[in-house]
């Protein structure tokens, strides 16, 4: 299958190399020529795994975004929420109808990036990278797990069938949920970081690199992270939306979870004891700003307490002295949704409108 990957994080290079390996054809575009340029001379990412080490050859590297979309079946979407937009206007005269764009994970993006390009492409999401991965170097990738299970949704969902033939084809893996807004209220990263982040603040400013997942986790945090998810099924149920829910606990002990049980793997890797700098890190401005945000927003409209949720999210807020919630492009009121009841909603998520 021809395979368009943009972005140039962990994620798009992971995904490149892997999906490459499996004998698809695949095109990386970047924007950023200068940090890409290892790549592009290369026409190859570096890959290191449970396997070893090897090169990996890409169909294509490039910066041209019309080249890398034209007649692929995938475009696959791996960036942070808050590239989105920007990606999704630079796409739009390129989309073709029959395309399908994945954004693993999504934040609602997958609704987002439709509605700016005004695409009669389908687009869907999940609730995690399909890798744990880190960039070693600017050509190579550590893969330390791959994902067991995504729960997809598409948008509209009335396209669901043809959309995850195409997905599955890349990752068979996937499980299929009612709709978008499920899949994006599987978002895990919004439930993990933003309490290791915030409680581990102290730490994160004053060591030069701190492991959130190592000993930033300790079993004061574990509850109010286990509480903050289960805010998130409570709303997930109160929405009509079917177990399994992930619970972000099947992380940690079960292999139930999206990665199996992923903790010690991460943990034993090294690879996530690094520098967070509060105010620019993904894990903020990914993390909190969109998805909590969007969790909060949605919990509202729904009638359903996130007192957790909410309280976090005010705490990121103080600490960075900016409103996240009133400032974030991501909840119901700034997608202009907020005033849908739920037959509206639901019909915009089935049909891709409501009119």
């Amino acid at each position: 299958m021809r395979i368009a990957v943009l972005g140039g994080g962990h994620g798009a290079y992971a995904a490149a190399a892997d999906l490459s390996e499996q004998g698809h054809e695949v095109r990386l575009w970047r924007r950023d020529a200068a940090a890409f340029a290892p790549v592009l001379q290369s026409g190859a990412i570096r890959v290191k795994d449970v396997k070893g080490a090897r090169s990996v050859r890409l169909a294509a590297a490039t910066t041209d975004l019309g080249a890398a979309l034209k007649n692929v079946s995938l475009v696959l979407v791996p960036t942070p929420a808050h590239a989105q937009a920007d990606i999704a206007r630079a796409m739009a005269p390129h989309l073709q109808p029959e395309q399908v764009v994945f954004c693993p994970p999504g934040t609602f993006g997958s609704y987002a990036m439709a509605v700016i390009t005004r695409s009669k492409a389908c687009f869907a999401e999940t609730g995690t990278l399909p890798y744990l991965a880190r960039k070693h170097a600017p050509d190579e990738i550590a893969i330390t797990m791959r994902a067991k299970r995504l729960p997809v949704g598409v948008f509209p969902a009335r396209r669901s069938a043809e959309a995850l033939k195409v997905i599955a084809d890349a990752y068979p893996v996937v499980h299929p949920v009612e709709d978008a807004l499920s899949a994006a209220l599987m978002n895990a990263g919004p439930i993990i970081h933003p309490p290791l982040i915030l409680m581990n603040a102290g730490p994160l400013e004053h060591f030069e690199r701190w492991d959130i997942h190592d000993e930033g986790t300790q079993p004061s945090i574990r509850r109010v992270t286990d509480a903050l998810d289960q805010e998130r099924i409570v709303l997930r149920e109160a929405l009509g939306y079917a177990p399994y829910h992930y619970p972000l606990r099947d992380h940690y002990a079960s292999d139930k979870w999206m990665y199996g049980a992923a903790h010690d793997r991460l943990t034993e890797s090294g690879d996530w004891r690094e520098h967070i700098d509060l105010r620019s890190h993904r894990y903020m401005r990914e993390d909190v700003a969109y998805g909590l945000a969007f969790l909060v927003s949605v919990a509202r409209w729904a009638g359903s307490p996130a007192p957790v949720a909410a309280g976090l999210l005010a705490i990121a807020s103080a600490a960075l002295g900016e409103d996240l919630y009133a400032n974030s492009p991501r909840t119901l009121e700034a997608l202009r949704l907020s005033a849908l009841d739920r037959t509206s909603m639901n019909k915009l998520l089935q049909e891709g409108s409501v009119t």
